[in-house]
């Protein structure tokens, strides 16, 4: 048992009280209160003047030998860490007479300690001293349960404190029983709060507060809820993902709501950046082809509401690659670069520009007052490249191609409005570059026809319907055959030849040419080789290859394995090119392909000669045999001197260059007599004939001979 060391005022008391004990004994209590007494389960302790007394039960829960204890002896079978504030209690009622409670440890007869209710009430003897009556209750269980919770609690409280998130308990009605110590500091501005039972959304900004009561009524119904939140302001505010979780009772009642708020600022931040990084062109700063076509429907939606036209321009730079090539890749982001600050800053509050990719850049002008307003901030942003840029020292302006579209004159929907904007700068572009281009039907309709003949390409390579036909070219004096063009055809659903021009777009795509190229090589040489198997006198097909078929840097090597797998003799094949793929972009591939050709023996005709540019240029670096005249000059010849020159001239540059010179589109005798005059001996036509097929071939050749 604890015993408390009392003062030495406090032991001489009781040694006083101990030898006055017991002639009170006698007279203040008496017999009846006793028994009374006695008879009560509660520990009582009652002191009457200078005399006290306590009960049978108490004198057994504390192992007394005598019910005569006064206060001091009582006070030691308390537990230390509760007797001092007893005893200071104590001597204060002694000198107030006022009434106190106290639960305190008390010391029972086995040495073991529990939880007691001590109540001590006073009862005036006189104006100096006072009665006592104490009762003890026994509340162990309870008091034991009450701080093991009490420590759970606070072991809670101290574990949320440390968590870095907000956590809040907030009742249905929204109001907050509690808040860890980050909740605390993020709304309130200070760690420690006694008092809650504010609203919650009082603490958060006005534009999330519906976010925020929605999402406590919903759980207050017990499902689980979230929305995003913000606490402070300016460069302090904070951003925060708050869930909501309702505790529920055994009724299925919400008691309270979990709310655990994560700081994610960091995150918003990061996604910010990614977002701008996402909808900004890293190399100008200006809004990427993503954002801009979200900025364009919204324009055009405010344009719709106002009633306003808008215009659009599409910029490509011209021979952008060029300097790329020459003068490196920083060359070309420089001049990017400068060009977007310059488009920018002529921008008025109207306008906006954007980058696309590459070298190409889109304007939006909103609320285009007329046609002639949009075509004077056209030019505006054409004069942009007037004034010098240089790079190291060079100059690197170049030019630009603008394609112009309108709302809603030209279309009402954004992907309207960029196609016809791409139709009209196409358009420019095939035409020779540099200015503006406004979009009109006409261009619409050529486009149309383009994709359709593209629909086409594919349809008749899907179904195998190509066949060639083959032109006879003749000796214009003695009428013998020296070879054959072929030249495509395909048969539509009513088994009807067609031309090429029906499909003339598909000679621009890559993937469609070389598909159509692949086919006719495949049924070319398969004829040849039928040719001569039937032992005829097989003369040179001249097969046309379009500019494109060049690109990937193999037509050499893929058309001398294809004559290879054939086994056809290379003398038998000639290329025909016409004269103006030698000035493209690409003339490089064209040139290693006609010298690799030439060597293996396969012969060279240029098309359409005369009607390019640096024609003589050409036959001297390219392995060239044969000169092919341009039909609109054979049909000019007889009309006009200059052209009758032209040919005449042509036709004298074979025997000096050791070239075949074929005159093609002769159609009537006098351009036959007139082709002999100046010196062409060779020719095709539909004079001697039209495009036949294969069998016909087959008679032709037997003959050798066309009749003149």
């Amino acid at each position: 048992m604890a015993m408390l060391d009392l003062p030495y005022d406090s032991q001489k008391n009781q040694t006083d009280a101990s030898q006055a004990a017991k002639p009170v004994v006698k007279t203040g209590i008496s017999d009846d209160v006793k028994q009374s007494l006695d008879l009560l389960p509660h520990l009582i302790w009652i002191q009457r003047g200078d005399a006290s007394y306590c009960n049978s039960s108490l004198k057994d829960y504390i192992g007394a030998e005598s019910q005569f204890i006064p206060y001091c002896d009582l006070l030691k079978c308390i537990h230390q860490k509760d007797a001092e504030h007893l005893y200071n209690l104590w001597n204060i009622a002694q000198k107030t007479g006022q009434n106190f409670e106290k639960e305190c440890r008390i010391c029972d007869v086995n040495g073991d300690f529990q939880w007691l209710l001590l109540i001590a009430k006073s009862h005036i003897l006189n104006t100096e001293q006072f009665d006592w009556t104490v009762t003890c209750t026994n509340i162990h269980e309870r008091a034991v349960l009450l701080r093991e919770t009490t420590e759970s609690l606070r072991a809670h409280t101290d574990m949320l404190d440390v968590s870095v998130d907000c956590i809040k308990i907030v009742r249905p009605n929204g109001t907050v029983s509690h808040m860890n110590r980050s909740g605390c500091i993020a709304l309130l501005g200070q760690e420690k709060v006694k008092k809650f039972d504010m609203e919650w959304l009082s603490l958060l900004p006005p534009e999330v507060r519906d976010k925020g009561q929605i999402a406590i009524t919903s759980a207050a119904k017990g499902k689980n809820a979230r929305f995003a939140g913000m606490s402070g302001e300016g460069e302090g505010r904070q951003y925060w993902d708050n869930i909501l979780t309702p505790v529920v009772n055994e009724e299925g009642e919400t008691t309270s709501i979990l709310c655990v708020s994560r700081d994610i600022t960091l995150q918003r931040i990061a996604e910010n950046k990614l977002r701008i990084s996402s909808e900004r062109d890293e190399l100008t700063g200006l809004m990427n082809r993503r954002l801009f076509k979200q900025q364009l429907k919204k324009s055009l939606l405010k344009a719709k509401n106002n009633k306003h036209m808008l215009g659009l321009m599409l910029i490509d730079l011209d021979h952008f690659k060029h300097i790329n090539d020459t003068l490196g890749h920083p060359a070309g982001d420089h001049l990017l670069r400068i060009l977007s600050k310059r488009l920018s800053h002529s921008c008025d509050e109207n306008t906006y520009v954007a980058r696309l990719g590459g070298d190409e850049f889109a304007v939006v002008v909103n609320h285009v007052e007329d046609i002639e307003h949009f075509k004077q901030a056209a030019q505006k942003v054409l004069k942009q490249l007037d004034r010098p840029i240089t790079y190291t020292g060079k100059l690197i302006n170049g030019g630009m191609s603008i394609g112009c579209a309108i709302y809603p004159n030209d279309a009402k929907e954004s992907s309207n409005l960029l196609k016809f904007a791409d139709t009209a700068l196409n358009n420019l572009k095939e035409g020779g570059r540099g200015g503006v281009r406004f979009f009109n039907q006409e261009m619409l309709d050529i486009t149309i026809q383009k994709a359709k003949q593209l629909e086409i390409a594919r349809q008749i390579v899907r179904e195998n319907s190509i066949e060639p036909h083959y032109q006879p070219k003749v000796n214009l004096e003695t009428g013998k055959i020296i070879g054959f063009e072929a030249l495509l055809r395909w048969r539509d659903l009513q088994n009807n030849i067609q031309l090429p021009s029906t499909v003339a777009e598909a000679f621009n795509d890559y993937e469609l040419a070389t598909k159509i190229a692949e086919t006719m090589h495949g049924k070319i040489f398969d004829d040849i080789a039928l040719w001569i198997q039937q032992g005829l006198a097989v003369v040179p097909v001249s097969i046309n290859a379009s500019p494109v078929e060049f690109m990937r840097d193999n037509y050499a090597e893929i058309l001398l394995k294809r004559l290879e797998q054939y086994q056809i003799p290379h003398h038998l094949v000639e290329i025909e090119i016409t004269e103006h793929i030698l000035a493209e972009r690409g003339y490089i591939y064209v040139a290693r392909a006609l010298n690799k050709l030439k060597q293996e023996g396969v012969r060279i005709a240029l098309d359409d000669f005369g009607t390019g540019h640096s024609s003589l240029t050409h036959l001297h670096d390219y392995p060239v045999d044969t000169l092919k005249i341009d039909c609109g000059f054979v049909h000019r010849m007889n009309s006009e001197l200059p052209i009758h020159a032209i040919v005449q001239g042509i036709s004298q540059l074979g025997p000096i260059l050791s070239l075949d010179i074929i005159a093609e589109g002769i159609e009537t005798e006098e351009q036959l007599e007139s082709l002999k005059q100046v010196g062409c001996s060779l020719g095709q036509g539909f004079l001697f004939s039209r495009a036949i097929d294969a069998s016909h071939v087959a008679e032709m050749l037997s003959k050798n001979h066309l009749d003149i």
